[in-house]
């Protein structure tokens, strides 16, 4: 299923990578087990740079790539981060990798290209659509489903300084 604009609680323009990094560092400092961010967008819209900067403010040392090809990757960082790319996953392969397990445990999860398996999310996550609108810029659309993701964005309302 596709994302709903429409329905975002938060929209957001990044101006730039720093935007974009401001933004994954507020993610990051919230996070805590079980923290579960549903990651879509446009191709090339800086959904792997995004993992990378949220990872880099969970203290995760190594390099984090792509996990295009290994489908999950895991890092240790101030939590456990656990970094998935399901674009090549049909939903009963998706199914078939026990993902609740990383959702329900010690540490965050992000997956890139979600809504492909939408219906194995856990009920509450943070869902977020990057949009390329030039060369640097993105609008980023947040949909927090259950808490604490609800308030997240609240917070991350009064901190951005935008009411949208």
């Amino acid at each position: 299923m596709e994302f709903d604009k429409r329905a975002a609680d938060l929209i957001l323009k990044a101006n730039d990578l720093a935007d974009t990094e401001k933004l994954a560092a507020f993610l990051a400092a919230q996070a805590e087990p079980g923290t579960v961010i549903a990651l879509d967008g446009d191709l090339g819209a800086g959904k792997t740079a995004f993992s990378q900067l949220f990872a880099k403010h969970l203290k995760v040392e190594q390099q984090v790539n792509s996990p295009t090809f290994t489908l999950i990757k895991e890092y240790e960082g101030r939590l456990p981060f656990y970094h998935m790319d399901v674009y090549r996953l049909s939903l009963e392969e998706a199914d078939e990798l026990g993902l609740e397990e990383y959702f329900e445990g010690q540490g965050a999860t992000l997956v890139e290209w979600a809504s492909l398996i939408e219906e194995l999310l856990p009920s509450a996550y943070l869902h977020i659509y990057i949009e390329v609108m030039g060369m640097n810029e993105r609008q980023i659309y947040l949909k927090g489903q259950g808490s604490p993701y609800e308030q997240w964005l609240l917070d991350l309302k009064r901190e951005w300084g935008t009411e949208s």
